[in-house]
């Protein structure tokens, strides 16, 4: 996995001696992670399970990481980082429709996810962190996600598509809302998401707030 600037968690500089091991050794050790942390909540998540998986001892682990948390939170940074790689394309730049770009970083996504095995999982379970050790950070974080997004990734959109009256971050917003219940959901009545059926349920969403938010010659 690449590693890219920071997106706003807590990890800092002491990863070095992870990052200076062979890119294999590490993809192993990080997509163990991913694995055992999308099979299980954050409590349930054996740091031993990581250990086997990736083929290393559960004292080199915490000769990297300082601790769990430490581990679950640099992940979630290098996901970020996996998922960007992948979505963030030429081809990305050059959709300047809004709800066109929706579309095209959600099919990019699917085919991210169907490549990673768990890490559609893990990144459901990252979005309700519910464990003392990462609750806060995960909730600060998520929380400055939409002003991050919207100018690192909309900048080049048109928005003279749409109403005086509406504000395309607010519409961001929604899309955020509707996906969310729908994960929760899903989570709550333990059922694997089907990516297939979620990115059907995602062109609806799109066309929904497409009538609400642009001109009428625009929809």
């Amino acid at each position: 996995m690449e590693k890219k600037p920071p997106l706003g968690l807590k990890t800092t500089d002491r990863h070095e001696k992870f990052e200076s091991l062979p890119q294999e050794r590490q993809d192993a050790l990080l997509n163990a992670a991913v694995e055992t942390f999308g099979l299980n909540d954050y409590k349930n998540a054996s740091t031993e399970d990581i250990a086997r998986r990736a083929g290393i001892s559960k004292g080199l682990l915490f000769f990297y990481f300082k601790n769990k948390s430490d581990l679950y939170l640099y992940l979630m940074e290098r996901v970020m980082d996996k998922v960007e790689h992948f979505v963030i394309d030429e081809g990305y730049y050059a959709i300047d429709d809004f709800f066109e770009l929706f579309r095209y970083a959600a099919y990019s996504k699917r085919d991210v996810f169907e490549k990673f095995p768990y890490l559609l999982e893990y990144s459901v379970r990252a979005f309700y962190p519910q464990h003392k050790d990462i609750k806060h950070t995960m909730n600060d974080w998520m929380q400055h996600q939409i002003d991050f997004m919207f100018e690192r990734y909309f900048s080049h959109v048109n928005f003279d598509k749409f109403r005086e009256d509406v504000d395309p971050k607010y519409v961001v917003n929604m899309m955020v809302w509707i996906a969310d219940g729908y994960l929760h959901q899903q989570l709550s009545l333990n059922k694997r998401i089907d990516m297939d059926e979620l990115i059907h349920e995602f062109d609806r969403w799109c066309d929904m707030l497409k009538t609400y938010a642009y001109k009428e010659e625009y929809r």
